[in-house]
């Protein structure tokens, strides 16, 4: 029985698949298994996955209908037989020590998770460093229940400070914890940040350290930066996971909603002007009108006025609680043609 299972949901991967394969059979801790799940690719990523499992023992492929990173990630947790569990995506790289300090540093603090920082690469060469989820340290259950679950419930909106990256490749996750709770991903977007506050509700103590082992690369083409015409049903899921979250395990946090709320509407405004959604300016102003009119988001733009927010979000904000709807199409429009 492999000591970790690495996880990689794979879709339309074939010009960055091997180096992130590679990658992962190349660590220095090499008491691994992982487990390539072909999502329905149709661009020669399934004979690849194929193909690198012929080259190593250690490598295994499930074959799937496509049905987006949740249930890909799903279905390989259900087959994973590695005490641990780390998450890979197939346009992503980690760095030769990555499991190795991670499965050191919980070892060493009697942990059942570990934490590390990321590095976020750009096609062009930049980089930029993220530290780890927590401090350097070793945490206890209730320290991961205020600094971790909480921040994901509802600081949500970016006042210039951040906000708690829900990113679950940061982390080497318990198998036990996650079998003991049936924990599951749910959504084709924001799928990280519930399964993070439910396994943190669970968990007893995570080792972090600052260490970028994680190279994420910033690819125009990944789904984020798509338009998601579904966007909104998946956002209002998450909020009705996250309500049941905070009434189960009684989380007292006043206004978290309205923050959440905040940040899903900003997130639906970059959406609604992203390529690939053919409604006309007119229509998307329209759009953004009714839904900052339904009551919860009328509710947070009444309640909430954000101050500070980073970059160019404050002045979106500001044409949200003022209506100009017609004007923040104009502006968006423009930006667009100057890419």
């Amino acid at each position: 029985m492999p000591a970790i299972s690495v996880i990689m949901p794979v879709y339309q991967a074939a010009p960055f698949l091997r180096g992130s394969v590679r990658s992962v059979l190349d660590q220095t801790f090499s008491d691994l298994e992982l487990i390539l799940v072909d999502d329905g690719s149709t661009d020669g990523s399934a004979a690849l996955c194929d193909e690198l499992a012929g080259e190593d023992s250690r490598v295994r492929v499930l074959h799937k209908k496509n049905a987006g990173v949740s249930a890909a990630r799903n279905d390989a947790l259900d087959v994973a037989r590695g005490g641990y569990l780390y998450f890979c995506d197939s346009d992503d790289t980690i760095v030769p020590q990555t499991l190795e300090k991670l499965h050191t540093a919980l070892t060493e603090a009697g942990a059942d998770t570990a934490g590390c920082g990321v590095r976020l690469v750009w096609p062009d060469g930049r980089r930029e460093d993220q530290p780890g989820p927590l401090p350097p340290g070793v945490y206890g259950a209730p320290v991961l229940r205020e600094r971790i679950v909480k921040p994901l419930l509802g600081e949500r909106l970016d006042l210039g400070g951040g906000v708690f990256n829900g990113f679950v490749v940061r982390f080497l996750f318990s198998r036990a914890v996650v079998a003991a709770h049936n924990l599951r991903f749910e959504g084709p977007y924001l799928e990280d940040e519930v399964f993070l506050m439910e396994y943190f509700l669970h968990a007893d103590k995570l080792a972090c350290m600052d260490d970028p082992l994680y190279l994420y690369l910033q690819n125009p083409g990944s789904a984020t930066r798509r338009y998601q015409p579904a966007y909104m049903d998946v956002f209002r899921q998450v909020m009705a996971r996250k309500r049941a979250l905070a009434e189960q395990f009684g989380l007292d946090m006043p206004g978290w909603e309205d923050n959440a709320n905040w940040a899903g509407l900003l997130i639906a405004v970059g959406n609604e002007y992203a390529a690939g959604n053919s409604r006309s300016p007119r229509e998307k102003a329209a759009y953004l009108k009714g839904l900052c009119a339904q009551p919860d988001m009328a509710h947070a733009l009444a309640n909430l006025p954000p101050k500070g927010l980073a970059g160019n979000k404050q002045l979106v904000a500001n044409l949200l609680m003022g209506g100009h709807f017609g004007l923040l199409t104009l502006l968006y429009t423009v930006k667009n043609r100057r890419r």
